[in-house]
């Protein structure tokens, strides 16, 4: 299934990780793990904050790619499914 990541950041830790240089390879790691098919990066509600789409195939994959952010960044983390715009016609013509 296609989801949504939202990760918002502690600003306090997020500047901890950029000063010590973990904050990129945490955000690396994160990205070879879950492959996302798009990645953004912006602030919301005034913390730095990642979207991520990607493939989820197991939710039990949820507490490996939630805990370091959690841990070392202090997120407040969501997920959401989502769709493209082919998975949405896909779902239209099913209501016919």
């Amino acid at each position: 299934m296609r989801v949504l990541l939202k990760a918002s950041m502690d600003t306090e830790k997020a500047n901890e990780a950029i000063r010590n240089g973990t904050l990129g390879k945490l955000i690396e790691e994160t990205a070879e793990q879950i492959k996302p098919e798009a990645a953004y990066f912006t602030t919301d509600n005034g913390a730095r904050t990642a979207f991520l789409v990607f493939d989820l195939d197991d939710s039990s994959l949820l507490p490996s790619i939630s805990e370091p952010l959690f841990q070392n960044l202090g997120a407040k983390i969501t997920y959401a499914p989502v769709m493209n715009m082919e998975d949405v016609q896909k779902g239209l013509s099913r209501l016919r």
